[in-house]
Parts: structure tokens; sequence; C-alpha cells
């Protein structure tokens, strides 16, 4: 069986705890099955890399790597992080996703 979650790729996160604590950045990645996120220019690591064609000098390159979808908060459009709730719209009978704090429909 597959969770819901309360963030989707492309959305705004903030990060709430760890070395990245008060960061934000945008969803690269979300892997519902390990409950992880890749975030944008969040949590790097450096990952040695062996020379090959891409990359023929080969060498030590940055990379992000996933945090756990616990530690996330969805950022709204006034650039505040907030609670996600689920509602049907009333124009189009769609389950849509909307901001706790401010009550607009998160797009």
């Amino acid at each position: 069986m597959q969770r819901k979650t309360h963030i989707k790729k492309g959305d705004t996160v903030k990060v709430l705890t760890g070395n990245s604590r008060g960061q934000e950045g945008r969803v690269l990645t979300v892997d519902i099955k390990k409950q992880r996120v890749v975030v944008e220019g969040i949590n790097m690591i450096s990952k040695h890399t062996k020379p090959n064609a891409a990359n023929p000098q080969g060498g030590i390159t940055k990379k992000e790597a996933p945090i756990h979808i616990s530690n996330l908060m969805l950022v709204d459009a006034q650039g505040n992080p907030t609670k996600v709730g689920r509602r049907i719209d009333e124009n189009n009978n769609k389950l849509t996703r909307y901001s706790k704090k401010s009550n607009e429909i998160i797009k």
C-alpha cells in the first residue's frame, strides 16, 4: 500500500531538522516507498567518482542526498511553512491540497 504524501515534485519546502535546518528548496524527486525526498541544493554530499566517458577526470562531485519526508514542511504562496490539508474543490469536484495556515489552494 502506498501512502499519500503532503509533498509533491516541484513544491517548495523548508527543512525543519538536520544540518540544512531553515533552508528552502524545490523538490526534485519523491520516493513514496522509502518516504524520502531529494531537494535542490539541500543535504549536499561528496561523491567519489571513477573516471568514465562522461567525466574523464573523475574526482569528487557534490550531489543532493535524500531527506526523510517528516523533516520537511511545505511553503505556501506567501512564503510561510504550513501544514497541508485536502478538500474537494467546489468548481470541478476534484481533491485539492490547501494551506492550513492561509487557507489557500496549493498549485
